[in-house]
């Protein structure tokens, strides 16, 4: 049953609100908590919480084919951001996520692009890694310093008191780690490192001043707030089954928190089912008008109206909606007079895995599934002799676990020996993920496919993006790098894998998109100025990740949340004073 309000064609509102994941929650949850009608469009399905599809409560042998998908689904072009982040398709969250084939897109076959999309109210927040950290002052200096991209019109003073709000609200479970490069905020109690993890932080803490080890900062409830239990959420109960969608509403997503603080105020409509086509433009007023949508079932046009518009869509999607809403002004797409809208794609990297063992521990044990991994901070902001790249990189799905030596299966022997090799432990495992930041390059760019559309009508996005040169040198520094730390831990059996620079290298995979509709004090150079707020059409808002100027190294979603608190009062204070 659909929880929230219906709307109908001819309903007018104060605010619409483009997209129903990260962003579009929190737009939703400010403008009615301050009072105005809104309206949320969502072009996938709707969801209830908890939901039907939520997975979470099934034992192994309840799910559809042991967890499997289904034959016809692992095909060729279908699900690839599924495949290539898991290996293999399984049913216990395939529901949350998009098939290409069905929704398709286009790049070129020399520069692939992953592109991860989950259509669904509640987006991606569905989905989302749920790691949330906080950007430091270099981060949003490095534009400015270095001269790649568009400078950032703020600087983490602007945004700090904003992420104290989205972290109170949210729930962050973390350490004070006091790192200038990661600023500390508003925290419910860690997750507890394991032994391995306590062994190798205090091994490099021994050896390096600025290489820190440290426990993930997670939006996972440990300690439940008055007001987080007040929305129905519990405490996380380490069962590390979030994809599948959390009952417990244990983690933070629209679903689970801000669609309902918004519902509770009257002041929300959604829509679901409802493609947004375009920003619909008013040449007499130099406003936007609203929202033209296409029906996902019927295929049939409306549309909204309303004084104010935020595009939360998503990065990519956010840009497709604004290079098809073309108008006499705007003939390549509404409020692109500077000709930046999509260009400056970026998402976080990959191209370094490590693994190890950790001996000396083996009178220890772990237990439990911990909702969140260990994270090592970018140590490479400012630039040494000794490397000839800028920026930096950090490393991720870091973890310290001893499993069991596993199913017999696959082994060799049979009788007593197998069966005891079977009840051994194996040693402690460390390994980590490189994330490198991929500089903002104009030519790194989304544009509509000239003759290819969806079963909509509407224009294919056509991404063309890829790393550089810099990046090709982080990715052979950062291999370097993991291996001396993993020889100053005294691991052994270290196994560096590093990604072939030679074969085309697919950015995406790391479902951190940003870029298209950057932020920046010229609108002659950008697109939205340090409000979020479009330099050409007052009225429009673009607040998920399509208005990053840069992507740094860490995570992004907290910062998109507070951007979008931000913004979504900065506009509610121009509508109660009238100029909007």
């Amino acid at each position: 049953m659909n929880q929230y309000n219906q709307t109908k064609t001819n309903d007018e509102y104060d605010v619409i609100v483009v997209g129903s994941g990260i962003t579009g929650g929190w737009a939703a949850k400010e403008f009615c908590e301050k009072g105005y009608k809104t309206l949320v469009i969502e072009r996938g399905r709707h969801l209830d919480h908890p939901s039907s599809e939520y997975n979470d409560m099934k034992a192994p042998w309840q799910l559809d084919n042991m967890g499997l998908a289904p034959e016809e689904l692992t095909e060729q072009g279908r699900y690839s951001q599924l495949r290539a982040k898991k290996g293999v398709l399984k049913s216990d969250s395939i529901q949350f996520f998009v098939d290409d084939k069905e929704f398709p897109y286009s790049h070129p076959k020399e520069r692939p692009f992953m592109w991860t999309r989950g259509y669904q109210l509640g987006g991606r927040s569905i989905t989302w890694g749920r790691q949330v950290l906080r950007w430091g002052a270099k981060d949003f200096a490095a534009n400015a310093k270095d001269g790649h991209g568009v400078a950032w019109p703020i600087g983490y003073e602007d945004l700090a008191p904003w992420y104290d709000y989205v972290e109170s609200y949210i729930g962050v479970s973390a350490n004070k780690d006091g790192l200038d490069v990661l600023p500390d905020g508003v925290f419910q109690t860690p997750w507890e490192m394991s032994s391995a993890e306590k062994h190798i932080a205090k091994k490099w803490a021994e050896h390096y001043s600025d290489r820190h080890l440290i426990i993930g900062r997670s939006a996972n409830l440990t300690e439940p707030s008055a007001l987080q239990t007040g929305l129905g959420r519990g405490k996380c109960q380490a069962r590390s089954y979030c994809q599948r969608g959390c009952t417990f509403g244990a983690y933070f997503s629209s679903l689970s928190a801000t669609l309902p603080s918004a519902k509770k105020t009257g002041n929300l409509t959604v829509v679901t089912d409802a493609i947004a086509s375009t920003v619909d433009y008013d040449e007499q007023t130099g406003k936007a008008s609203g929202i033209t949508v296409i029906d996902a079932k019927t295929k049939k046009q409306r549309s909204y109206k309303a004084r104010v518009v935020f595009l939360c869509a998503s990065a990519l999607a956010s840009v497709q909606i604004m290079l098809n809403s073309k108008s006499k002004t705007f003939p390549n797409g509404i409020a692109n007079s500077s000709g930046a809208v999509g260009h400056y794609i970026m998402d976080h990297f990959m191209g370094v895995f490590a693994k190890a063992d950790v001996l000396g521990l083996e009178d220890k044990y772990s237990y439990g599934r911990r909702p969140i991994a260990t994270y090592v901070p970018n140590y490479r902001h400012e630039k040494t002799e000794d490397v000839d790249f800028i920026r930096g990189y950090g490393f991720q799905a870091t973890a310290g676990s001893r499993p069991n030596s596993g199913t017999t299966a696959k082994s060799v022997g049979i009788g007593a020996q197998a069966k005891n090799a079977a009840k051994q432990a194996k040693p402690w495992q460390f390994k980590a993920l490189m994330y490198g930041e991929t500089l903002p390059y104009f030519d790194n760019k989304a544009s509509l496919h000239p003759t290819k559309t969806d079963q909509w009508g509407i224009p294919q996005l056509h991404i063309d993006a890829k790393i550089g040169e810099n990046e090709r040198k982080m990715i052979k520094q950062a291999a370097a790098d993991i291996e001396e730390m993993l020889k100053v831990a005294g691991c052994s059996n270290i196994k560096i894998s590093q990604a072939d620079l030679e074969k085309h290298f697919t950015l995406g995979k790391r479902t951190h998109e940003m870029g298209g509709a950057c932020m920046g004090s010229n609108p002659a150079t950008s697109v939205l100025n340090k409000w979020a707020q479009s330099h050409d059409v007052e009225n429009l808002f673009v607040t998920d990740g399509a208005c990053m100027s840069s992507c740094a190294t860490q995570n992004p979603s907290l910062t998109y949340m507070a951007i979008t608190a931000r913004a979504a009062d900065y506009a509610a204070k121009l509508m109660r004073t009238g100029k909007l």
